[in-house]
């Protein structure tokens, strides 16, 4: 097979930008599955602690819901869930990697960590169908996935906090809208650059 054959039977739909990586086994295919469902939950985790404050909210402004979208859409479904499920149950079990170094269950807004779940399975399903490979597909995934992180984080932080759906609409909803417009750009920007720099060294 050439070069050029294999390049494009690795790019067609179905793929996403983790399966460009090399493995020439299966193990050796398992091990890079390990690594990136870690590097996934770290990157979340690390992520989560580039955090803003919002006056009256208890939910800060952070990195952690754009990697964890970024997350989904580059492993995939299966990888995606993954990496937020480790990364989800390690900070329930204590470790401090939550938003503002915060863990255990105890917190507002957890209901957004939970969502995560969800929202990594679905980007990364769209991203398989070729969602993240240009401008406005990768814009459509993305509002995708934060849609369903607000439809169960916002619920959530009204039953956690006793707020009306209104008060939880204006606490953990409005003040982020205008990161979600940043975040989604950045997405709009790298994803698709990835797949062309991916195609020319191919």
């Amino acid at each position: 097979m050439s070069a050029l054959t294999s390049t494009a039977s690795t790019t067609r739909p179905g793929t996403v930008l983790a399966d460009l990586l090399p493995a020439s086994t299966a193990a050796r295919a398992r091990v890079r599955d390990v690594a990136l469902v870690l590097g996934g939950a770290a990157l979340t985790g690390v992520a989560a602690q580039i955090a803003v404050p919002v006056p009256g909210s208890p939910v800060p402004v952070t990195g952690q819901t754009f990697a964890a979208l970024v997350v989904g859409m580059g492993l995939g479904a299966r990888r995606g869930f993954l990496s937020l499920a480790l990364y989800a149950l390690a900070g329930i079990a204590g470790m401090p990697w939550f938003a503002e170094g915060a863990s255990g269950t105890a917190i507002p807004s957890l209901g957004y960590v939970l969502g995560m779940l969800l929202a990594v399975a679905a980007v990364g399903a769209l991203a398989r169908r070729g969602g993240d490979r240009g401008v406005l597909r990768t814009a459509g995934t993305m509002a995708v996935g934060t849609v369903i992180i607000y439809a169960i984080g916002v619920p959530y932080l009204a039953l956690a906090t006793g707020m009306s759906a209104g008060e939880a609409l204006a606490a953990g909803l409005v003040p982020f809208l205008v990161g979600d417009v940043l975040k989604a750009a950045l997405a709009m920007g790298a994803l698709p650059t990835a797949w062309k720099l991916a195609g020319r060294r191919g």
